[in-house]
């Protein structure tokens, strides 16, 4: 039997970005009218959603963009901020840090990683593929053109009193965006990107003067890292694209008083989770079997999905390959060996 567990569906978020047709300053605040007219993302959760207990700090942000750039501002509570990296491309989730990802095209192949810890000091890079289908990240793929820029609410570095948290402000200028993506830059009116976005906590304890982190008495090494973010991952694991979130682009200006619609399709969503629960079982069955499972029945795929609707399988494969199709009255989807998935619509 290739799957272990039941199908179960995990809600993604959803959010609508609007334009500013006003420049923005980074400077790591939200003065500018845009932001305070944006509105605020849900709170963080657990990286593992309701399996683990609500973040004991609070994390949230904004999104805008412009003709030239899209725009991310986070807020992050924090007692006691400090941050040791200093070097471009270092590990900066070896701090604490806040990080995006940027899937545009929602194939789950060739997307975004942008991470920048209380100094400023920002690690950017390109994956072709999550690492589980034997992915790589390019390091050396810089966001030409990136601003960013951090305001500490608070001392950095300094234990000895009590801080608010820190801030960040991003604009990555949509020619970085468009260099491995199928999508229009800028986006039009109601495009929607695949995102997520995380805050790597570490817990810590002053020697010495200094923050260090707390281990495991009984190991002598570091206690594990929370992971939070605004749309949950199932796992510890951010390389999940299939659970990244919805950002839908509005062109209507943030400082109007018209809104848009956000149109999340359902139906859609489920489809997209059910295939990637049947690629992350053959996975798992061809680590241990050498192989992929080659009976569908297996797999024991809903017949449901979204409000009712009804799903046809057909499933072709061979040992090292395999190609799974889901159809719909109107919608055919599609998704191979290498996880890459892609919809048909029917005529």
């Amino acid at each position: 039997m290739a799957a272990q567990a039941q199908f179960q569906f995990i809600q993604g978020r959803s959010y609508i970005s609007q334009k500013t047709s006003t420049p923005l300053q980074i400077d790591g605040l939200e003065n500018e009218a845009a932001w305070q007219s944006a509105p605020w993302t849900d709170a963080f959760i657990d990286i593992e959603g309701d399996k683990k207990p609500k973040p004991y700090f609070d994390t949230r942000m904004k999104m805008l963009w412009d003709n030239d750039y899209f725009y991310f501002y986070a807020e992050i509570e924090e007692p006691h901020v400090w941050a040791t990296l200093t070097e471009r491309d270092a590990v900066i989730f070896y701090d604490n840090d806040f990080e995006i990802f940027i899937d545009p095209d929602g194939d789950t192949h060739n997307y975004y990683e942008f991470e920048v810890n209380a100094l400023n000091t920002v690690w950017d890079l390109l994956l072709t593929r999550p690492y589980r289908n034997g992915g790589h990240a390019i390091d050396h793929w810089d966001i030409h053109g990136l601003k960013s820029a951090v305001h500490v609410n608070g001392t950095l570095n300094d234990p000895s009193d009590q801080d608010k948290g820190w801030s960040v402000e991003v604009a990555i200028p949509w020619d970085a965006l468009s260099e491995a993506n199928t999508m229009k830059t800028p986006p039009v009116n109601g495009d929607q990107w695949r995102l997520n976005f995380s805050r790597v906590q570490w817990k810590t304890e002053v020697v010495d003067g200094k923050y260090v982190k707390q281990k495991d008495p009984k190991t002598g090494n570091n206690l594990p890292e929370h992971n939070w973010v605004w749309s949950p991952q199932r796992a510890i694991a951010m390389h999940e694209p299939e659970f990244w979130g919805i950002v839908q682009f509005s062109d209507k200006n943030a400082l109007d008083e018209g809104f848009s619609t956000l149109k999340v399709n359902q139906t859609d969503e489920e489809i997209r989770q059910v295939l990637y629960y049947f690629h992350r079982a053959q996975i798992d069955f061809k680590r241990d079997q050498k192989v992929f499972d080659q009976s569908l029945q297996n797999f024991n795929l809903p017949k449901k999905v979204g409000r009712s609707n009804t799903v046809a399988y057909s499933f072709h494969s061979t040992n090292q390959t395999y190609l799974l199709k889901a159809k719909t009255s109107d919608t055919t989807w599609f998704i191979n060996e290498t996880g890459s998935i892609w919809k048909e619509i029917q005529p």
